[in-house]
């Protein structure tokens, strides 16, 4: 299937799906995916965060664009070097070293790309330097990194090895304010982008944590936002938000302004093949159900929908391209990955 979404700045096109549900401790497929990194071979490393019932599963899980599935780290659940809690985001430095957040471990810990434990930092607490539910990161073309300090309302800047740099931000509602900030993106201009979750807006600093501009209100409409989560910037300047809580992805123009929505449009992954063509009962179940049943009107809300339409995203949290321009759309709740190719984009 392959449909085009466009604005009079923006197409994507859907190009596949990657991924299938993982009920297992390892091994080929997701649960529960938070986040992904791509290094510049085209290698996926995709954040398992797990729900409580299989905390020790949490992992991440290396594959490719072809689907050939690679590997995982991280295999556990703890506060022993390598392993997680509640990972949140990773990101690579210029060196492809990953960098993963923790929100409970409060710290940032360091693998190779083979997935060897390297390091970790962070000291949970409220002073400067300290951080408490870390989230999204992202680092500069310095080696600067830049984490969302989540339940203390900030932006924090550190060097690669965890020395603080600068901060900003507080509690509240106003430009410059945050409410449980959860994701954060760097601009093709050293800018900072940060999805104010609680206030239902994207927020653009420069990267001294001046406010250059507020995106968004809360809503459903065009271009507001119901907790968006992930976000990414690409080179042009486009702003593509994972609008977790209205069951989209929203793409916004450099000026901020609403270019188009995605509401998902998944088909059967090669691994799902796989899974069918050793349990042809399962696949001759699905092809009796009514995988896009049309809902009452009082269940037509985006959750509902989403979760009972299987193309459409359910728990969209984090975006990210590749160099070749694809959109990776990371879904919590169906264990899949969504991905779309940017086929053209002009601008005045």
């Amino acid at each position: 299937m392959t449909i085009q979404q466009t604005s009079s700045q923006v197409t994507l096109e859907y190009i596949k799906t990657i991924g299938i549900v993982n009920n297992g401790l390892n091994g080929r497929g997701f649960a529960n995916p938070y986040d992904l990194a791509i290094s510049s071979d085209g290698t996926i490393y995709v954040i398992n965060r797990c729900d409580t019932a299989r905390a020790a599963a949490i992992r991440v899980g290396i594959l490719n664009f072809d689907e050939d599935y690679l590997g995982e780290f991280g295999y556990g659940t703890g506060s022993g070097d390598g392993q997680f809690v509640w990972a949140v985001s990773m990101r690579m430095d210029s060196q492809e070293r990953l960098l993963i957040t923790d929100e409970y471990n409060r710290r940032i810990s360091i693998f190779d790309t083979s997935g060897e434990f390297l390091s970790k930092w962070g000291t949970h607490g409220s002073a400067l330097g300290e951080l408490n539910g870390p989230a999204g990161i992202d680092i500069d073309s310095d080696d600067n990194v830049y984490i969302v300090d989540q339940h203390n309302s900030r932006v924090q800047k550190f060097t690669i090895d965890g020395k603080y740099i600068t901060h900003w931000g507080e509690f509240g509602s106003a430009p410059g304010q945050l409410n449980l900030p959860w994701g954060l993106s760097l601009g093709p201009d050293g800018s900072v982008y940060v999805a104010d979750w609680r206030n239902d807006r994207i927020q653009k600093f420069s990267p001294e944590g001046d406010v250059l501009a507020v995106y968004g209100e809360t809503g459903d409409g065009d271009g507001q936002f119901s907790r968006p989560a992930g976000l990414t910037v690409d080179t042009d300047g486009v702003i593509y938000v994972a609008d977790w809580g209205n069951e989209r992805v929203q793409v916004l123009n450099p000026d901020g302004s609403f270019a188009l929505k995605l509401r998902g449009q998944a088909t059967v992954s090669k691994w799902a093949e796989d899974y069918f063509a050793s349990n042809p009962e399962e696949f001759e179940t699905r092809e009796m159900s009514n995988l896009t049943p049309v809902l009452p009107k009082h269940l037509r809300s985006a959750y509902h929908e989403s979760s009972q339409s299987e193309p459409y995203f359910w728990g969209p949290v984090a975006v990210r391209l590749d160099s070749k321009g694809r959109l990776y759309v990371s879904e919590a709740n169906r264990h899949r990955l969504q991905i779309y190719q940017r086929t053209d984009i002009q601008f005045d």
